[in-house]
This record gives C-alpha cells, sequence and structure tokens, in this order.
C-alpha cells in the first residue's frame, strides 16, 4: 500500500523555463544529479534569477534492465535566460520544459514509497485511456516529459515522511 496521495487530474502547462544539470546514472547513483539542486540554486541566487516553482528530477530515459537512467535536475525560473549558463565544470544549461497536458498528483510521504505512487499514476493513465509522451526501444523508455517536483524544502521539514513529491507525467 502506498501513502496518501492525491487524486490524480491533468493539467495544462505552459513552456517553463529552468536552469538544469543532466547525468546517466543507476538507481544506486542517484545522489549524482539529485545532490546538484542546492548548486543549482546558488548559482541562480549569486546571478539574480528568480525561482518559479518546486525543483525537480525529469526522467529523459529509462532503462532498468541495464539500470542505466538519464535525469536532469532542475530549478524553474521565473523568466528564460538571455545569456548563456557558465560555471566552470559544472555543466549547466537553460531549456524549458515542454508545454502539454499532464497527467499529475501529489504523493505525502517518503520519497521511498515514489515507485508504488508511479505505478499508481501509470495503471490510472491506462485505465483512462491516456497516451503518454513516450517512445519505448530495445527496452528504454525515452520521455517527452516526466517530472518528479520536490515541493518540501529539507532545510524547513527534515522528516521525509511529512514531505510533499508532485508526479507530472506529460501527454502525447
Amino acid at each position: 500500500m502506498t501513502a496518501p496521495m492525491s487524486v490524480p487530474r491533468i493539467v495544462d502547462h505552459p513552456d517553463r523555463p529552468y536552469v538544469g544539470v543532466l547525468r546517466t546514472i543507476t538507481m544506486t547513483t542517484f545522489g549524482e544529479v539529485a545532490d546538484r539542486i542546492p548548486e543549482l540554486i546558488a548559482w541562480l541566487g549569486r546571478h539574480g534569477v528568480a525561482l518559479a516553482g518546486a525543483p525537480f528530477l525529469r526522467y529523459r530515459a529509462i532503462d532498468m534492465a541495464a539500470d542505466r537512467l538519464e535525469v536532469e535536475a532542475g530549478v524553474p525560473i521565473a523568466r528564460s535566460l538571455e545569456e548563456p549558463v557558465e560555471e566552470e565544470g559544472a555543466g549547466f544549461f537553460a531549456a524549458a520544459l515542454p508545454a502539454g497536458r499532464y497527467a499529475t498528483l501529489t504523493h505525502h510521504g517518503h520519497p521511498d514509497r515514489l515507485a508504488g505512487v508511479i505505478g499508481d499514476l501509470l495503471a490510472w493513465g491506462e485505465k483512462e485511456g491516456l497516451t503518454w509522451d513516450l517512445a519505448e526501444r530495445d527496452g528504454v523508455e525515452r520521455w517527452g516529459c516526466r517530472l518528479e517536483l520536490y515541493e518540501t524544502d529539507p532545510r524547513v521539514e527534515p522528516d521525509p515522511a511529512n514531505w510533499d513529491t508532485t508526479l507530472e507525467f506529460r501527454l502525447a
């Protein structure tokens, strides 16, 4: 049984600018990308760029058989950047999450329960006849936009059992 969550719904989003960093990781090396979020936020602060929402992980490619994932850590920003993102060796870039319709729900509880919540969202989408912005080839899922938004600041609420995570999966 998964932790309490909201009821899935569909929302429309415009393009959403962000600054991010991309890494190829495994299920045991998530920290290589997730731990970059504070660096991104610090960079934005140093450059006077306003945040515009919760930091996120964006899953671009998932190959569970090979334990290989292409994942971005990102922070939404209030406006697109005119200047290039430069930080010595950081690999930061500016981009935009694509506009479109997204299936979404919010999970309240420890992030280690997200796998079950993701399964619930995917099952709901199948029951509703939804088509994901997803291409599968040779066992690799390539997502147009699959997000986990981390709504809770761990500096304010250190107990992961009280964190809120919003899932947003773009529809085709």
